[in-house]
């Protein structure tokens, strides 16, 4: 019997414990920055910031933050370096998702993927609603 180089890693995978989306998100934030809706907006407001909506088309459409790119959570990985200011290493990127969870895990992909200015807005736009403008 020919053995598969993934052996090895369905053997690991059958060891681990299964999280669920809540515990993976809580194992991924001490590892990323997290701020507020407030500390957002002050960064948006007076500095180099690159603030993008991961969440899908359908949910934008019950609004956005102004001046948001949407790059949807699905291709974020494929397309952020399709954005022309992420060249500028000290370019703050600012993530945001409905409520915080799946900007969490894109800020942990992207550091993975070697980008070092990631944040994530902690609660999201449900929480950005919430500001008083």
């Amino acid at each position: 019997m020919k053995k598969n180089h993934n052996d090895n890693a369905v053997n690991e995978s059958q060891t681990k414990e299964r999280l669920t989306a809540p515990q993976l998100v809580a194992q991924v934030k001490p590892q990323i920055i997290e701020i507020s809706p407030d500390e957002t907006k002050e960064l948006v407001k007076n500095d180099n910031v690159i603030l993008i909506d991961i969440r899908e088309e359908s949910e934008v459409e019950q609004g956005s933050i102004s001046g948001a790119k949407l790059i949807p959570r699905g291709v974020l990985e494929f397309k952020v370096s399709d954005l022309e200011e992420i060249n500028n290493p000290e370019t703050k990127i600012i993530l945001y998702c409905r409520s915080g969870g799946r900007s969490a895990l894109a800020a942990a992909s992207l550091q993975n993927m070697g980008f070092s200015n990631i944040m994530s807005m902690a609660g999201g736009y449900e929480a950005w609603k919430t500001l008083s403008n």
